[in-house]
Parts: structure tokens; C-alpha cells; sequence
């Protein structure tokens, strides 16, 4: 998934998540109801997180330079993990204390009754559009592992982040309707209070499942199945390696792969004849896979491994 596609729906749910913020946090001023103020608060976080990402984006396309020699791809990561700790911090922790502090001291909704409700049908509509947008932008990639697959196994941060915020956006506006709508039909806001709950609840496991999966992105991971075979093949399609002795693969980025590695030549060969070995494989990889922008081949004679024999008793 190119970063064009990631920006595109990042722009759209900031778009939907400060119109929404700002009608929420309306409502909220009007019907003092703990849900909304949740909303309203989840609402400015993941605008602030959208904004992360575009910044990411924007600082990720630096050119190398001699202290960052393989550029500043990986900085794309870095912004998706500080959105994971402020969806934690400020959207989750604050909904889960409101919602405790309205369940031990509820309050009903007494004026403006009918606002929340359209608040959140409203809202329910505008992260309807954003999370469409994002499912459109990341159909090719999800078509062949599907929607957990591809939260698990993007290198592209953006998508991910802005799809499982959408989803944990929808669910907690239904957690909010849940709970703003008993506490009008019964007068009792606790339901008001466990509505709050539940959108602090949802809103800590998207976090954390952020989190994890872009620890492992920062941590650095490989290429993806496809891009491993693809490379491979790429290798072995001439006659200048016997073989692959050894291959390691890692992401710079979400478009930028370094490849390394080991390759057996023939016995008899010159190194004129390695080195234009060499280019040929290098070039068959970047015409496979062009993301491959790092590639390090390095030439060897294969040795099989000795065959022990067992001992005699």
C-alpha cells in the first residue's frame, strides 16, 4: 500500500474526527452526559493522532545523510507508536475514570434531551465515511489475508492505525447511544457511566494492540512471504548462483526493504565474472521487488555440512 493511500485516509478521518469533536463536545456543554464528554475527549485524541501520522509521513521522506546512512523510513513508526500511547493515555485512562466517577456519582440527563442522540447518529454517519475510506484505500492488501491479518502484517502504519481507530469510533458510539439512550428511557445515569466504561475499556485494548504491532515494526521486520519468494526467485533465475546459503530481509520502511544476502557462486569462476554476477542478481531483485532499495550480495563457495559418523560402542 503506497503512503499516498495511507495519507488519503488519514486526511479523511481528521476531516470526520474534528467536525465531530466539536459537535460533541457541544453536546456535552448542553446535557453535561458522561458519554459525550468521553466521545468528545476520543475525538480530540484521534485528530491529534491523525495529525501524528502526517507528520510522520512528511519527516519519513528526509533524504539519508551520513548519520541516518539509510534514511528516515522508520520514522513512520515511531509517530504510529506515539499515537498507540496517546489513545492509551488520553482517550482510554480518561474515559475509564469518567465513567467510574459517574458510576459512583450518576446524574441524568435533564436538559437538551434530544442532542446526544443525534450527536451520535450524526457521528455514527461521518466515522462510517472515514472508516469506508480506509477499507476502500486497504481492499487490495486485506482481499488476501483479510482484516485481523491485515492489522498483524502491514508495513504501511497508517492504514492500520487510522482502521482500528475508526472501528474502536463506531463501536464506542454505540457503547455511547447504549448508554446515553437507557439513561434518558430510565432516568438513571449509570447507564450513562457504563457507557463511558465501556469506551474507556475499548479504547485501552485498540491501544494496546497498536502498541504491540508497531513495537514490532520499529523493532524491525521482514518482508512479507510474497516479497521473500519474489527475491529468491529473483536470485536463482540465471546461471550466476549455484544457490542461496543464506538470506536475511528488513523493513527501513513501509516501502523501503533491505535485502542481504549470501549466495554460492561456481568454483571456477573469475571475480570479473562474480562481480558481473553480482549486478545481474542485483538488478533481477530490484526489477522483482522494488522496494528493495538496500541490497547486499555477498559471493561464497558452498561447503556441505560434514556428515558425522555415529560413534562406535
Amino acid at each position: 500500500m503506497s503512503s499516498s493511500g495511507g495519507t488519503k485516509a488519514v486526511l479523511a478521518a481528521l476531516a470526520a474526527n474534528l467536525g465531530i469533536a466539536v459537535v460533541k463536545f457541544l453536546a456535552f456543554l448542553l446535557t453535561q452526559s458522561s458519554s459525550m464528554l468521553a466521545e468528545s475527549i476520543h475525538s480530540v485524541a484521534d485528530s491529534g493522532n491523525q495529525v501524528l501520522l502526517l507528520v510522520g509521513g512528511k519527516r519519513a521522506r528526509r533524504n539519508p545523510d551520513p548519520e541516518h546512512p539509510f534514511g528516515y523510513g522508520r520514522e513512520r513508526y515511531i509517530y504510529g507508536f506515539i499515537v498507540a500511547i496517546v489513545l492509551f493515555a488520553v482517550g482510554g485512562l480518561f474515559a475509564l475514570y469518567e465513567g467510574y466517577h459517574k458510576v459512583i456519582h450518576p446524574e441524568a440527563i435533564h436538559s437538551w434531551q434530544w442532542v446526544p442522540i443525534v450527536v451520535l447518529l450524526v457521528g455514527i454517519v461521518l466515522e462510517g465515511n472515514s472508516f469506508r475510506t480506509a477499507l476502500k484505500e486497504s481492499a487490495d492488501a486485506r482481499r488476501k489475508v483479510g482484516f485481523l491479518g491485515y492489522i498483524r502484517r502491514a508495513k504501511n502504519p497508517e492504514l492500520p492505525v487510522v482502521l482500528l481507530e475508526d472501528s474502536a469510533a463506531l463501536i464506542g458510539l454505540v457503547f455511547a447511544l447504549f448508554g446515553v439512550g437507557l439513561t434518558l428511557l430510565t432516568g438513571n445515569g449509570v447507564f450513562d457511566g457504563i457507557g463511558t466504561l465501556a469506551i474507556g475499556a475499548l479504547l485501552v485494548c485498540v491501544a494496546a494492540t497498536l502498541a504491540v504491532e508497531t513495537k514490532s515494526l520499529l523493532l524491525g521486520e521482514s518482508a512479507t512471504v510474497a516479497n521473500v519468494r519474489a527475491i529468491e526467485a529473483a536470485v536463482l533465475d540465471g546461471p550466476e548462483a549455484e544457490r542461496i546459503i543464506h538470506m536475511r530481509t528488513m523493513h527501513l520502511g513501509p516501502e523501503e526493504l533491505l535485502v542481504a544476502v549470501k549466495v554460492a557462486v561456481h568454483h571456477d569462476d573469475t571475480a570479473q565474472e562474480v562481480a558481473r554476477g553480482i549486478d545481474a542478481i542485483e538488478a533481477r531483485i530490484r526489477a522483482a521487488v522494488p522496494i528493495a532499495h538496500v541490497i547486499y550480495i555477498e559471493p561464497d563457495l558452498y561447503r556441505a555440512a560434514a556428515v558425522q559418523q555415529p560413534k562406535q560402542s
